[in-house]
Formats: C-alpha cells, sequence, structure tokens
C-alpha cells in the first residue's frame, strides 16, 4: 500500500474517538478538521499529528500520519512530542502559585533572588557597542518576566550582518536566547551569571520582547522554590494534574517513542529530518530546564493543564490556583503601544497575559478573549473561554506553522462548534 494511502487510512480510523452524544454539526466539523489534517500529510505538508478538540464535555481526540517520514508507525494519543514555547504558560502557572504562597510578588524587583541581575544598564539603541549604555530606570519585576516586559528579547527583525553586538555575545557565552536547540551546557546559576553580564536591550516595562523572560523565570522559581524547576513542576502541576508523561526529560523508552523533527529544506522544498533535539538526548535531565520551551508531553497531558485553567484553577474538585491568578495569565497586559510596536510576528495582531498569547480583535477563530500559544516544532493550543472549546494539535513538523496548516486546524477547530455557541 502506498505510504500515504496508508497514513490517511490509519487517520481515519481516529475519528471514532468521538465522545458519545455529539451533534451532527459536531461530527461533520470534526470529519471536516480530519479531512483537511490528513489532506495536508497526503501532501507531504505534514509528515503526522495528534490533536483534541474539546467542548462542554464532548472530546475528541485524532490522529494522522506518522512518527518519521521512513516509517509506517502511526503517530498514537499516547505518543510523546516536544512542546517547545507550550512550555511557556505552564511555567507562567507555577511562578503564579510561588505569588500565592508569598514567595514571590509581582511588583517585587527579580535581583532580589537574582543578584546577577541587579543595576541593569540599557544600551543606547539596539545596534550599540555593549558598553554604550545607561543605568535603568527601574529594577526588573516578576511581572515584567511575565509580561515579556523585562528589556530583552528575540530581535525578529530581518538577519542584519554583522549582528549586533549583544548578539554575537550572547551566542558567545552560549546563552541560547532563542531556539530550543542545541541546547545550552550551562547548568542555571552559570546561565544567570553569563546572562547577567549583558546589557539589556530597552528600559524594563516598556517594550514586549519574546523569549528571555522565561528563560529568567525558571531561573527564578528554582530560586523562589528552593529546588531545580523540574522537581517544583512535577510536585505542584504535573503530578496534582495526573500529567505522568511531561518533564524536561523521559524514561528511555519513553523519549525513544518521540517523533522525528521534520522541517522543509530550502534547496528542495521537501520536508527533512532535523538534526537537533535527538531522542536520547531526551532520556536524560537537562543541564538548563528551559522555562522557554524545554518540556515534552503527550496530548491527555496538555489538556489537563488546559482544562485546569479553564475551570479556574480547580482540578477535580481541588482549587490548586485561584480564579484572580489564572485571570492574570490569561488576561492582555500590553498596552495600545507596545502592541503596536511588537510587530506582525509572532503575535500576529494578539495581546499577551503571563506566558501566552490572548486575542484581542475578533478573528478567523473567535471573538476576543481567547488565550494559548503555539511552539516551534509544530504544536498549538488555545482555548476559548466564551465558547468553552479547547484545541491542541501536536505535530513535529516546523513547517505547522508557517505554511497555513496551524491556522487551518484552528479554524476548523472552531467551527465544530459554530460562531457564538456555547
Amino acid at each position: 500500500m502506498h505510504r500515504r494511502t496508508l497514513l490517511t487510512g490509519a487517520g481515519a480510523a481516529a475519528v471514532a474517538t468521538m465522545t458519545t452524544g455529539a451533534g451532527t454539526p459536531w461530527r461533520t466539523g470534526i470529519a471536516a478538521l480530519h479531512d483537511a489534517m490528513a489532506a495536508r500529510v497526503a501532501r507531504g505538508d505534514l509528515v503526522g499529528a495528534v490533536y483534541l478538540v474539546e467542548h462542554r464535555g464532548r472530546r475528541h481526540v485524532g490522529t494522522v500520519g506518522t512518527v518519521a517520514l521512513d516509517s509506517t508507525e502511526p503517530l498514537r494519543r499516547g505518543t510523546p512530542f516536544r512542546i517547545a514555547s507550550l512550555t511557556k504558560p505552564i511555567v507562567a502557572a507555577a511562578a503564579m502559585m510561588l505569588v500565592e504562597d508569598g514567595r514571590l510578588a509581582l511588583d517585587q524587583p527579580v535581583d532580589r533572588l537574582l543578584p546577577a541581575l541587579a543595576d541593569r544598564r540599557v544600551l543606547t539603541r539596539l545596534d550599540a557597542p555593549l558598553d554604550q549604555t545607561v543605568p535603568a530606570v527601574r529594577p526588573i519585576t516578576v511581572e515584567d518576566l511575565l509580561t515579556f516586559r523585562m528589556g530583552h528579547g528575540i530581535i525578529f527583525e530581518p538577519e542584519v550582518q554583522p549582528p549586533y553586538p549583544i548578539i554575537t555575545r550572547a551566542d558567545e557565552l552560549q546563552l541560547v536566547l532563542a531556539q530550543p536547540d542545541p541546547r545550552t551546557p550551562l547548568g542555571p546559576d552559570e546561565w544567570i551569571r553569563r546572562f547577567g553580564t549583558l546589557p539589556l536591550m530597552c528600559q524594563p516595562g516598556t517594550r514586549w520582547q519574546y523569549n528571555t523572560g522565561s528563560l529568567v523565570l525558571g531561573v527564578l522559581i528554582a530560586r523562589a522554590a528552593g529546588q531545580p524547576l523540574g522537581e517544583f513542576l512535577r510536585r505542584r502541576i504535573f503530578q496534582p494534574l495526573g500529567m505522568d508523561h511531561t518533564g524536561f526529560s523521559l524514561p528511555p523508552a519513553e523519549a525513544h517513542r518521540l517523533p522525528g523533527l521534520y522541517a522543509t529544506d530550502p534547496a528542495t522544498g521537501q520536508l527533512t529530518p532535523q538534526p537537533g533535539s535527538r531522542p536520547e538526548e531526551w532520556a536524560r535531565p537537562p543541564a538548563f530546564p528551559s522555562g522557554a520551551a524545554g518540556l515534552a508531553t503527550t496530548i491527555d497531558d496538555y489538556a489537563a493543564f488546559s482544562r485546569f485553567l479553564r475551570d479556574r484553577g480547580v482540578h477535580h474538585g481541588r482549587r490548586l490556583l485561584s480564579p484572580a491568578s489564572v485571570r492574570l495569565l490569561t488576561t492582555n497586559h500590553l498596552t495600545t503601544r507596545q502592541l503596536a510596536e511588537a510587530g506582525a510576528f509572532p503575535l500576529q495582531g494578539r495581546g499577551w497575559g503571563y506566558g501566552m498569547a490572548v486575542s484581542v480583535v475578533p478573528d478567523a477563530v473567535s471573538e476576543p478573549g481567547r488565550y494559548g500559544w503555539e511552539g516551534g516544532y509544530g504544536t498549538v493550543w488555545f482555548t476559548d473561554p466564551n465558547r468553552d472549546l479547547t484545541a491542541i494539535a501536536l505535530t513535529q513538523t516546523v513547517d505547522f506553522l508557517f505554511n497555513g496548516a496551524a491556522d487551518e486546524f484552528q479554524r476548523l477547530a472552531a467551527a465544530t462548534v459554530g460562531p457564538g455557541a456555547s
């Protein structure tokens, strides 16, 4: 049997995983969603995906494709995935638990626990030499990390040659401030010490800049909790939510079930295996547990996290986080000017809560108020609280986020309940 025929057939069986009692519009919408994802696999846009749509007690989990291009082994509901930036919302929720514990405060300067970040200097302009700085007008706060307004982040402008001095120096220090791989070899203490030798790119609190805030937040959480980040997440989030297959590393048998990682080769236009993030790397704890992009998980584990937020901090009758904290996580905090200065990518017109995006205008998926995020290895999640709708797609095809597939998934997932459904 031709591989693409096999993939479509294997995925089609997953349509039967709908919960009972689903009405005709739901069934029709789920079938359309499945067919669209299977067509992506058949065209070679996507190696495979495991996805979930959930609406007011109705739940569908579907699969399409295989674990690798050269394999006939289908993806399964329990397949683990590298989730990259879908790590950020989890780490932000962990920070809010420490705020509720009284170990952190949103307006607290982070240098109380991270003295390497005291007395910040700020570049006079982004391309300035590292010694052309002015004093920071105020310290970096915990909320600055959560809202990505700490004064440092990824530069998404077109690549400049030679690179800005601050980018060159960060590379020399092995900080790995942007991409998930290759991983930094530094432990958290050495990482934050080296990061503290860099100036900021802009004044704290003034601009939204992606990623660095979550890296620093992971180090801060460990300091505030008095234990490694992974252990705190396990004790306060993963165990209570039953997320037994989530972590910065996986048992060797699970690590070797990670699907292949793919991206399009510009020279050939074909999906090509990527050399980084090999399964054997995931079989041992990393030197630096990245609060920005370091977790692996399964569809059911991430769905448990999304339900915890949807239910305003309650899981199976047990409150783990207050409604006020969940509201802070899932509400936009950026000003109109900060939204405008953030640029088209990666927010794409959305605002930012704590560790996740929040829609602020109507779009093809929902009215304002939808929250969630994407991961650079090809993962996406949103919850629309106005319709009690959650959708998650886990792939390991980087192009999923850029070839229209993720947008299509979200539109079709939203269409399963229709506009304004509740």
